[in-house]
């Protein structure tokens, strides 16, 4: 890589120009082996240089990136001013805008928001442009915060490459499922925050929205989350910036980075059983052993699920083992902002190509269970209704994505400070079929609703 800065030729594509020449001094983003963004400078003027590096597309892509920037201005859309494109020294195609100074991404800003009310404002504004871009037949192939600047309470389109321009305004249709990769932002089950969303966006475009635009509107909106979260699921069970990975030839573990130190990891996997018979012994079945130690100071929970047979370690590693499905199901709940311990690590010790046993390590988290809650003399009127209506917004989000928790009784949720935990995740279910998941919820419900006061579901 080279150093920064250095001078950057490029030989412009219109024949009446000479050789430019950009002072690159940083690098903002990279995709090896396709392009290169670098900030800098061009006669004393800050500019944003992109190299696209790819041996066989790079052509096309400058020419799309060229084509968008233009369809842009001309159709007086915010974005930044076009100034030049040409040839490297070495051939690559490069492309160099007027930088938009003082300007942060969009999901930057919505990360860093300290509320719902400031998020919600956010989203307000992106949408608004979003708006005007359909109304003038521009869509967004690649649709989410990172591809906006905000820049003195204006935005700015980025990723030009990406779009389409078409010959007239956006359909309704296709604007709805935009509008939803959009919306899949907020929390999941917040419909109120999407119907104003989808208001404001309407209002913009002078446009009538139906109840059947709606739900519309809410069924994309649920499709897409989903889509979001199996994708964010797939981190999780590597190594990456979330997690790190031990795997031997009879053992796999993947720990939360934040969990211990990477020095500390095997020796965690090597003296797991002798720390849970140290531990306070919460369960000691057949099927598992639950254990309550500390580690380092912190509370945790080691779960393991024992060997039966070879035709059980068969299963289960056909199927998956426990302790993995319970990782990702404890992630997956953490992404619809549903309370439940958080997973701190996942270890599968194998027989040969068989899972042998696993082990599910989360933070322990102190609640009174649900039904001791509900029938406490200290748990006045206005507690119960708060926490019932609490539990009915977890059942509507579990019911939106079609999950079924499978073992729902009250001494799998937890009452907190914070509100209810869901706990004990071993037999939930994501359902394809809506039968299946109908069936599995009413049994839910069921064993749920039995013997508690007020009405759940």
């Amino acid at each position: 890589m080279a150093e920064f800065p250095f001078q950057l030729s490029i030989n412009p594509l219109a024949a009446d120009r000479q050789i430019e020449s950009v002072t690159c001094t940083a690098l903002l983003r990279e995709i090896p082996g396709r392009r290169q963004i670098y900030d800098g400078l061009w006669n004393e003027e800050p500019v944003i240089t992109k190299v696209f590096s790819h041996k066989i597309s790079a052509g096309r892509h400058l020419r799309r990136e060229w084509r968008g920037l233009r369809q842009l201005n001309q159709r007086q859309l915010s974005s930044a001013e076009p100034l030049f494109r040409g040839k490297t020294q070495d051939g690559q195609r490069a492309v160099v805008v007027r930088k938009i100074e003082n300007s942060t991404t969009a999901l930057e800003l919505y990360l860093a928001a300290p509320d719902h009310k400031e998020r919600m404002a956010l989203l307000f504004l992106v949408c608004r442009e979003l708006a005007e871009h359909h109304d003038k037949g521009v869509l967004q192939k690649d649709l989410h915060l990172g591809n906006f600047l905000i820049a003195d309470g204006r935005v700015f389109a980025l990723d030009v490459g990406q779009m389409r321009f078409l010959s007239g305004p956006v359909t309704k249709s296709t604007a709805l499922s935009q509008l939803a990769l959009l919306a899949r932002y907020l929390r999941a089950g917040d419909k109120q925050s999407a119907h104003e969303l989808c208001c404001e966006y309407a209002t913009a475009r002078k446009m009538d929205l139906t109840a059947k635009d709606e739900t519309s509107f809410q069924k994309k909106l649920i499709a897409y989350k989903k889509a979001t979260i199996n994708r964010g699921l797939k981190k999780f069970l590597g190594a990456g910036k979330r997690c790190v990975q031990i795997k031997t030839d009879d053992c796999l573990a993947v720990f939360a980075t934040d969990f211990a130190s990477r020095k500390e990891h095997a020796d965690f996997v090597s003296q797991i059983d002798s720390l849970m018979d140290a531990g306070g012994i919460l369960k000691n079945g057949n099927t598992c052993y639950v254990s309550r130690i500390n580690w380092n100071g912190r509370d945790i929970v080691i779960k393991r699920y024992n060997h039966k047979s070879f035709i059980h370690s068969l299963r289960h590693t056909i199927k998956r083992s426990r302790a993995r499905r319970g990782w990702l199901h404890g992630h997956r709940l953490a992404m619809l902002k549903i309370a439940t311990p958080k997973p701190l690590a996942y270890i599968e010790n194998r027989n040969g190509m068989l899972v042998w046993q696993s082990y599910l390590v989360t933070e322990f988290v102190e609640g009174q269970k649900l039904y001791d809650f509900l029938r406490s003399k200290t748990t006045t009127d206005q507690q119960q209704t708060t926490t019932i209506d609490a539990i009915n917004r977890i059942l509507s989000t579990l019911a939106e994505y079609r999950i079924t928790h499978g073992d729902m009784k009250h001494t799998n949720i937890l009452i907190t400070e914070d509100g209810p935990v869901l706990t004990d995740l071993d037999a939930m279910k994501v359902h394809r079929l809506r039968l299946t998941f109908q069936n599995q919820r009413r049994a839910d419900l069921a064993r749920l609703q039995n013997g508690m006061p007020g009405h759940l579901g």
